[in-house]
């Protein structure tokens, strides 16, 4: 298989994520009203439950995936995640939706970390964060066109419609692993699933400060995605009054922010996946403070409008130049662990990024000031943390 249709594969394999979350966002008002409507805001989650199965999944799908292969486990999942799918498009009571959801997660914890394994079979250190660079410009366009894709589903299908376009989706993905891919983790490098194994790799990354720091700031970065993500589409639609718009502006955000995997491959050899994380983090705390004070301040609609607009850039902006160089950076010095490592630092962080954000998408009431007073606090604490990073680095060998 050649690079570019690695990049392509690997970017579909991630975008099963990006499509069971953003395409789920117009369908939010339909399912509170249908399944929730005295609780309104309990239909968010439906994205931040995926995301938990997800992150509960990820603890096994890498150490499975060191033990069978790589592709086993991608197959299975896509079985899993399919099935929930259907049992979602048919559930009558959110108990039973969320419940779906949760195992669709775990699902699709199979394509998300194995993917990284894969990568990091075949490349290593800033050639690996190169590769995420392109693969997130590719995986950019499906939060792009998930949430319209989604809004046209619904017209023709109602929102139970979007549950079976995950299954065609997950379908083609699986079937192109199948067809063209080669199996990237032999026999003879493959070692037996252990409890013992996990709890020796979780020591190995909890004993490196760097690793350790990584996954904590990954988590910070997820938790603000997150965060925003639970509640961008209340935020257009009652803050704002745009619900119909709501697609469009997502989409068009989403797209211009993908400028971020394309600065991030053109300079992160010669900057430093440090430097650029720092930076980006930086900035987004200076945003959400920003935010902060012009949801207290009396300012006119379409000026809180577009600074609003603005701010949702910034948090796609960040995760396009965090979180690959992130995950490189964690999975720097474990290339001999890579599926253990993987699963573990997806879960650890996926995990402690929902217990981030539902509570935040929970205390919407009604303006976007919980959420920036959240980000502005999630921002400020990754920044330390990043700065922290920088000084315990210079007791290592330095390869980013």
């Amino acid at each position: 298989m050649r690079k570019t249709e690695l990049i392509a594969l690997i970017a579909m394999m991630f975008a099963t994520i990006a499509f069971s979350i953003d395409s789920m966002l117009p369908a939010l008002p339909e399912i509170a009203g249908a399944l929730s409507p005295d609780n309104v805001n309990a239909a968010q989650l439906v994205l931040t439950v995926f995301v938990l199965g997800m992150g509960i999944g990820t603890f096994f799908t890498g150490p499975l995936s060191d033990t069978y292969g790589r592709k086993p486990v991608v197959i299975a999942g896509a079985v899993i995640y399919c099935i929930s799918a259907v049992v979602a498009a048919r559930a009558q009571t959110l108990e039973v939706l969320l419940a779906a959801r949760l195992a669709q997660g775990l699902g699709a914890a199979g394509p998300r970390v194995v993917a990284l394994a894969i990568i990091r079979d075949l490349v290593a250190g800033r050639e690996m964060a190169r590769i995420m660079s392109f693969v997130m410009i590719v995986f950019t366009l499906v939060p792009a066109l998930a949430p319209s894709l989604g809004a046209v589903i619904i017209a023709f299908a109602g929102w139970r419609g979007v549950f079976m376009a995950f299954v065609l989706f997950s379908v083609i993905s699986v079937v192109w692993l199948m067809l063209r891919l080669p199996e990237t983790h032999p026999p003879e490098k493959r070692r037996p699933f252990s409890v013992r194994a996990l709890g020796s790799a979780a020591g190995e990354m909890v004993a490196h400060p760097v690793v350790r720091i990584s996954i904590l700031v990954q988590a910070l970065a997820f938790g603000m995605m997150f965060s925003m993500l639970s509640s961008v589409q209340p935020v257009y639609d009652v803050t704002f009054g745009r619900g119909d718009q709501f697609p469009l502006w997502f989409g068009g955000v989403a797209l211009a922010a993908g400028a971020a995997s394309f600065i991030n491959a053109a300079l992160v050899v010669r900057l430093g996946m440090r430097r650029i994380v720092t930076t980006i983090i930086a900035v987004q705390m200076a945003t959400s403070a920003t935010m902060v004070l012009l949801s207290l301040a009396p300012v006119p609609e379409q000026v809180y409008f577009a600074a609003f607009v603005f701010w949702q850039a910034t948090v796609f902006f960040m995760a396009g130049l965090s979180i690959g160089n992130l995950n490189a950076i964690a999975m720097e010095p474990l290339g001999h662990i890579a599926g253990l490592a993987a699963s573990l630092i997806g879960s650890i962080a996926t995990v402690s990024a929902v217990i981030l954000a539902i509570p935040v998408g929970l205390m919407f009431d009604g303006t976007p000031l919980p959420l920036a007073v959240a980000m502005a606090i999630e921002a400020t604490l990754a920044l330390g943390l990043m700065l922290h990073m920088r000084r315990v680095e210079t007791a290592l060998p330095a390869t980013a």
